[in-house]
């Protein structure tokens, strides 16, 4: 039984008294089709399921908190905040509505009709408006004296438990009475379609339709807070009932999975996002026999959150999500499934230290992004500053500096970085040495660009090798030559203007290649398709000819990857 041995007095908040005085129509009417008798019967059932969980809530959630309260365990005051008007809507369904919908649908040949039964339903609409309007405030009750209050905590917890709770939250329950009014609607609605338009009922159904229209109009914004509140729900019991999520300010905006990539190599890793309006949830999927489960790793706040895209050989689509609390880099499956907040610029020197970097990896570099002198495997060889998280030779990272993310900790930093930190300024950095033609970094050119990725390159008779290439936007007429992504320095330049383009393959030239010419000069490019070289080309005669290409309609650079599939626009 749902009924508790003392059940608290029934509470009419503001609604007026309830009689039993329902007159009933003694009349026969003409059978209805078979379809009105099923909504009729959709209707019945329903209303049996509903008056069970009211009876859960009032009957056993609410007299048993009740009960605890008498004993001073916490305030009562509380309880009936949280439960509102629930008695009285039980009361109600429970002793009319219901039990008149039973007789009718027990004597439906003689008198098919229902509108003069949900026509009643309308004066006690404006429980439904206190319960609604009540319905935050409850949730951050239950959530405060959750956390507050074992007892509080247990008694809900061990009725949870419970077979006649079917697995589901105190929550959860509390939501059905939000989204009755609307069933009613719908149910309603469906009834009149099928009803013929000469029936005695339409005009009962059609008024009842109405006003129960009105009311559940006034309920759409609840129960937009409602599904969003299922949802954090079922995202709660997800992760193990372990993270502070339920709240009807939290608002969930996108998950998913996604690849982790690592930090220093290119391993990818299965992961799961939950974006929220707050905070972004980065966790690990587990093995579960109950639906899936997982363990959240690290929660990064959406206040000072930067997304920026990042350019990756071996994965296309990746983006670095950088936080307070760590810096991920990611991988999308398409360039859509990004993270939906705005693309910002690296690190600002504002936040040095006080956040984790994302660390740039060593084969998206092929010179130190200080010096700028090569990397090789015996004299040079790379390192990572712990505060920017760029790849940097060893005479460049020979510095500490304690950073705040790392709880003031002494970290290997780069000169830069120790610069900002400690206020130290060499004499180097006095002299205010001025930027090469060539000095400008790959990623500040491939974060906006016209078009950029890599390509095989061939200069006169020199060997093969895989360059880097971007077209800036503010320099839409020079093509740049990097080594990397991350190079903070071009190889080369070409200014394309008045060069002479050939895409005719020679004998000895490798597939989806062309070339480019000027007088003696002459610099040789193969794409890994046809179709990439296509592009290539389309951009290439533009800026040949004087023409500045047009940017990509969606500001965003067109990035050339390795896979013809993998292609971002």
């Amino acid at each position: 039984t749902l009924c508790s041995s003392h059940p608290p007095p029934i509470l009419f908040s503001s609604t007026p008294p309830m009689t039993r005085s329902f007159t009933r129509p003694l009349q026969t009417h003409t059978s209805l089709p078979h379809k009105t008798e099923e909504v009729s019967n959709e209707l019945l059932q329903t209303e049996k399921a509903y008056v069970t969980r009211l009876n859960l809530l009032d009957k056993v959630f609410y007299a048993k908190l009740l009960e605890e309260a008498r004993k001073d365990a916490f305030p009562m005051d509380v309880v009936k905040n949280i439960f509102s008007n629930i008695s009285s809507i039980n009361t109600f369904h429970s002793q009319f509505l219901l039990p008149d919908l039973e007789q009718r649908m027990g004597e439906w040949t003689s008198t098919p009709r229902i509108g003069d039964i949900l026509q009643k339903l309308t004066p006690f609409l404006k429980m439904y408006a206190e319960y609604v309007r009540n319905f935050d405030h409850a949730m951050d009750l239950l959530k405060q004296w959750t956390d507050r209050s074992p007892p509080f905590k247990a008694i809900i917890l061990e009725i949870q438990s419970q077979e006649v709770c079917g697995s589901l939250t105190l929550q959860h329950h509390m939501l059905e009475p939000v989204q009755r009014v609307p069933r009613y609607e719908m149910l309603l609605k469906d009834y009149l379609k099928k009803l013929p338009q000469d029936h005695i009922d339409r005009r009962d159904a059609e008024k009842s339709l109405e006003i129960i229209a009105m009311a559940a109009t006034h309920s759409n914004t609840a129960i937009r807070k409602t599904e969003n509140l299922k949802k954090l729900l079922e995202i709660y019991e997800m992760l193990g009932e372990e993270e502070n999520i339920v709240n009807p300010s939290n608002e969930l905006i996108k998950e998913g999975h996604i690849l982790k990539l690592a930090a220093r190599n290119t391993s990818a890793m299965d992961r799961y996002l939950f974006l929220f309006n707050n905070m972004l949830l980065y966790c690990v999927p587990k093995f579960s026999l109950v639906g899936q489960k997982f363990t959240v790793r690290t929660r990064i706040g959406i206040d000072g959150m930067t997304v920026t895209e990042t350019y990756n050989d071996d994965y296309p689509h990746t983006f670095q999500v950088s936080g307070k609390e760590r810096t991920l880099e990611l991988q999308a499956r398409y360039r859509q499934e990004q993270l939906c907040l705005p693309f910002k610029d690296d690190l600002k020197i504002s936040e040095l230290g006080k956040r984790a970097p994302r660390w740039i990896r060593d084969n998206e570099v092929t010179m130190c992004m200080r010096c700028k002198e090569a990397f090789n495997a015996l004299m040079r060889r790379r390192h990572h500053c712990r505060a920017c998280g760029y790849v940097v030779c060893g005479k460049c990272s020979d510095y500490k500096a304690p950073l705040e993310y790392d709880g003031n900790r002494m970290n290997k930093v780069c000169k830069d970085c120790n610069s900002i930190l400690t206020g130290h300024i060499d004499s180097e950095e006095r002299e205010g040495k001025k930027k090469g033609i060539l000095e400008i970094e790959a990623a500040q050119f491939s974060g906006n660009s016209i078009m950029c990725g890599f390509l095989q390159y061939c200069e006169k008779n020199k060997p093969w090798q895989k360059v880097w290439c971007v077209i800036p936007q503010k320099e839409a007429l020079v093509l740049y030559l990097y080594g990397a992504p991350q190079d903070v320095k071009a190889q080369s330049t070409i200014p394309l203007l008045g060069y002479q383009v050939e895409d005719s393959l020679r004998p000895t030239d490798p597939p989806a290649s062309f070339r480019l010419s000027q007088s003696k000069s002459v610099h040789s490019f193969a794409a890994e398709s046809e179709e990439l070289k296509q592009r290539w080309l389309k951009v290439i005669r533009m800026a040949v000819t004087g023409e500045e290409p047009e940017s990509p309609e969606d500001n965003h650079s067109t990035e050339i990857t390795q896979e013809p599939s993998s292609n971002g626009v």
